[in-house]
């Protein structure tokens, strides 16, 4: 399954992309940087974003976690908690959610006192090219509109693999790119133009919905992504299209 010139451009691209482009800090630090400082709006404007939407993709993601029956799960780019909570509907005994904002967890964390899930859930500070977990140590690992953001896709998605456990499953939702019309030209403009400006109004940081659509306009989806997750030694490799392409859900599993 050869990985195309297309795909290595769209990599290429993908490290450039930074929420703030003046700033000398790397790609990693200005994420993180740019989290914390929406980590306000983020929930309320997620919801406008998607109309809503996305709260559907991660129910179709718990349901297919939840078919093997996972006692552990790590969820990557955790956020505010939104899937870890969703996912306490798997059974699991412990779910972990891994995030390197500050912001986004003490939002996450207030949410799962609130609903009392102090211990089913627990909120981890740490980097997902260098997990703070040992070797299998996970029977899912979940990452939902996060894997885009990683400094290095292939050293994150190594390090998914080295703490996933044998037969484990590997489940992604991301953005994607509609394939047919008129979809694809309706997700371009809104991306481009729309997206950006909502951001700009209702957040603090006007920079950081442009970087989000800039960022998902070059991530590798669909049939890329797919030989990507199998190089790095992942099997079972299938996506499923949402909403008409402008999202896709991933799963695969460890040998």
């Amino acid at each position: 399954m050869p990985i195309n010139s297309l795909y290595l451009s769209k990599t290429l691209g993908l490290t450039n992309i930074k929420p703030y482009k003046d700033s000398v800090l790397g790609k990693k630090e200005q994420v993180k940087k740019m989290f914390d400082t929406i980590s306000g709006d983020y929930d309320g404007l997620n919801r406008v974003i998607s109309f809503g939407i996305d709260v559907k993709w991660r129910n179709k993601v718990v349901k297919l976690v939840k078919q093997h029956k996972p006692k552990t799960i790590l969820d990557i780019a955790t956020g505010t908690g939104d899937l870890a909570i969703s996912l306490v509907k798997t059974g699991a005994d412990n779910i972990v959610g891994l995030d390197i904002s500050t912001g986004m967890l003490e939002i996450g964390k207030e949410k799962i006192k609130h609903k009392q899930l102090e211990s089913k859930i627990q909120m981890v500070l740490g980097d997902s090219e260098n997990i703070p977990f040992q070797d299998n140590a996970f029977d899912a690992i979940t990452v939902a509109f996060g894997i885009r953001n990683f400094e290095t896709l292939e050293k994150g998605l190594k390090e998914i693999l080295r703490v996933l456990k044998p037969g484990g499953s590997f489940v992604i939702l991301e953005t994607s790119m509609p394939n047919r019309a008129p979809y694809k030209q309706g997700y371009i403009f809104y991306t481009k133009y729309i997206l950006p400006l909502i951001g700009r109004i209702f957040s603090k940081d006007k920079s950081a919905y442009k970087y989000l659509s800039d960022s998902a306009s070059v991530f590798p989806y669909g049939e890329d992504l797919n030989n990507i997750l199998h190089k790095i030694g992942f099997i079972n490799v299938t996506d499923f299209p949402q909403t008409f392409g402008v999202a896709t859900i991933y799963t695969s599993s460890k040998q």
